[in-house]
């Protein structure tokens, strides 16, 4: 039988667990919510949960890359206070080992940043804008993620 292997050439066994899992949250309730369901995994496989928030340095910077399927957040303070109320969330359903990430840009790339910078095998997203008709015709954060990533990619029921 032959042995398949994973994007990081590692062998892939019948019983998948994760290691380092990644979600985004931007402060909305349905973020918040992927969280949760990604806080109730990491705590399931004794997994490290790395909860990353994009920002946009000044509002100038965040008009030119606007996403309807997104909050968007506009200075590092703002993405400090969504962290500290995710890590909150993630710990009352049972997560263990939280840590945060905070990149500047815009939320796809920043959070394939942060799954790259972590070696995270698993990055959660909600479903917010995937169903909409700018998601469809523009793009939205969880198809983006999808196409992009480098790892499994879970995409949540948040709205």
């Amino acid at each position: 039988m032959e042995t398949i292997h994973d994007h990081k050439g590692l062998a892939v066994s019948d019983s998948t667990t994760y290691e380092t899992i990644v979600v985004g949250t931007d402060g909305s309730s349905s973020s918040v919510l992927a969280v949760k369901r990604a806080a109730a995994l990491a705590a399931a496989f004794d997994a490290r949960l790395v909860i990353g928030c994009a920002y946009y340095k000044n509002a100038e910077s965040a008009v030119k890359a606007i996403r309807m399927d997104s909050k968007t957040v506009v200075g590092g303070d703002p993405a400090q206070e969504n962290l500290a109320a995710a890590v909150a969330a993630a710990e009352e359903v049972g997560a263990t080992k939280v840590s945060t990430a905070v990149k500047e840009g815009a939320p796809v790339d920043a959070l394939m940043a942060i799954v790259t910078d972590e070696s995270a095998d698993l990055l959660v997203v909600g479903n917010r804008g995937i169903n909409s008709l700018t998601g469809r015709l523009l793009g939205s954060v969880p198809a983006d993620v999808a196409r992009q990533s480098d790892c499994d990619v879970m995409i949540v029921h948040t709205v």
